[in-house]
């Protein structure tokens, strides 16, 4: 027998929560990501529960042990219930009746043997008791120790079911394996124009979560090599991926996020347009693009030193390291303040005139590596209009 040791098991909320679904006999087990990571000792964000009650159930369940419960996903069988003032996802044992590979036609079941089947993967179709007993109903724990992604059941049947799947196989392969099941990436790659009727939010949050794994680049290969990441990011290009990973352990990369400098490595020509990039998100991916075309001093000061940050990074990757002291050139040239103002120029200037001597002088200033005195700077704004 597997026993599950984990901090969450000691938790008063949850085991309130399970105790209110036992309390007449309907069995409440911790499913899916806890018990994964857990066993792995990987960090635990959300304790999901799944159970033989039916949802009306689970509610009367609740409130007779004194917990409020909210119907957040009442038509796929999902109660939320608060403990402590907190939300415990409840979800009942379901069996697929059909779906259309987006979304699944489902009835309730008493079995868990039906919910572990109609689950993606079989490290993700563990359960754990409320002591910690950890039950297994298709062989996911021989998988799980040999960090090895495979389908439960079918893989073709499991992605024809939400072809979403065939990014949840690389974003957890990313993530949590080691080994990837062929018969897993034979289907991926055969059901792969299944995603063109996903959409590209979905797509999206899948790709920023991928991107974000410690070491992606093994994941990105397969994905590249199985034809899924042309399909889904257009243009995109991972071979420098692996570089960019040995980078970020050799430099270090602080506060700065991954997935938008590795998003910008790939390359693709419209990434905001094919995962739905958010306003700021692209921005940042525009900016990182406009400063891998400039001297890091330069983009710092006209982009932001992060974004020079990242461009630097990137640079490295493909071959271009940057000489030491780099951190401090980023400050220099994010500190850097040009010297004229409007004013400067009135009233000999004014309107459109005025406003091009000022980005005229600037670029002459960032140019001199921000060397220019105002005296020079001042003769380069005017020096056209006198031309004139």
């Amino acid at each position: 027998m597997t026993r599950l040791t984990a901090p969450f098991l000691d938790d008063p909320a949850l085991g309130q929560v399970l105790a209110a679904l036992a309390a007449q006999g309907a069995q409440a087990l911790i499913v899916g990501g806890a018990v994964r990571n857990a066993l792995l000792g990987e960090p635990v964000a959300d304790v999901d529960i799944s159970t033989s009650a039916r949802p009306e159930e689970t509610v009367r369940l609740a409130e007779a042990a004194g917990l409020r419960s909210v119907p957040t996903g009442i038509e796929h069988g999902t109660v939320t219930v608060i403990a402590d003032g907190r939300g415990f996802e409840v979800t009942s044992f379901r069996r697929d009746v059909e779906t259309d590979g987006r979304r699944a036609v489902v009835a309730y079941s008493d079995r868990i043997e039906d919910d572990a089947q109609r689950r993606d993967f079989t490290m993700n179709a563990l359960y754990a008791t409320a002591s910690g007993e950890v039950l297994d109903p298709v062989g996911g724990l021989p998988d799980l120790a040999a960090r090895r992604l495979r389908f439960v059941g079918d893989p073709r049947a499991r992605i024809a079911e939400d072809y979403l799947r065939i990014l949840r196989f690389f974003r957890l392969l990313a993530w949590y394996g080691r080994e990837a099941d062929l018969h897993a990436l034979a289907a991926c790659r055969e059901l792969r124009q299944g995603l063109a009727g996903i959409s590209k939010e979905r797509i999206g949050h899948e790709m920023r979560k991928l991107l974000d794994a410690p070491d992606p680049s093994p994941a990105m290969a397969l994905m590249a090599e199985a034809g899924v990441l042309p399909l889904v990011l257009p243009g995109a290009d991972a071979s420098d991926l692996p570089d960019l990973v040995e980078v970020e352990r050799e430099y270090g990369t602080g506060a700065l996020p991954c997935w938008p400098r590795r998003l910008a490595l790939l390359g693709a020509p419209n990434p905001a347009g094919a995962l739905r990039l958010s306003r700021d998100e692209a921005r940042t991916q525009d900016r990182i693009a406009q400063a891998l075309a400039m001297p890091a001093p330069a983009a710092a000061y006209r982009l932001g030193r992060a974004n020079a940050a990242q461009s630097v990074l990137i640079r490295a990757a493909r071959g271009d390291r940057p000489a030491f002291g780099w951190c401090h050139e980023l400050a220099r040239g994010a500190a850097a303040k040009f010297p004229l103002t409007a004013r400067d120029l009135m009233p000999e200037l004014s309107g459109p005139a005025l406003g091009e001597a000022l980005r005229r002088a600037e670029d002459a200033f960032v140019e001199s590596d921000f060397t220019l005195p105002p005296e020079a700077l001042l003769r380069i704004a005017l020096q056209q209009e006198a031309r004139a």
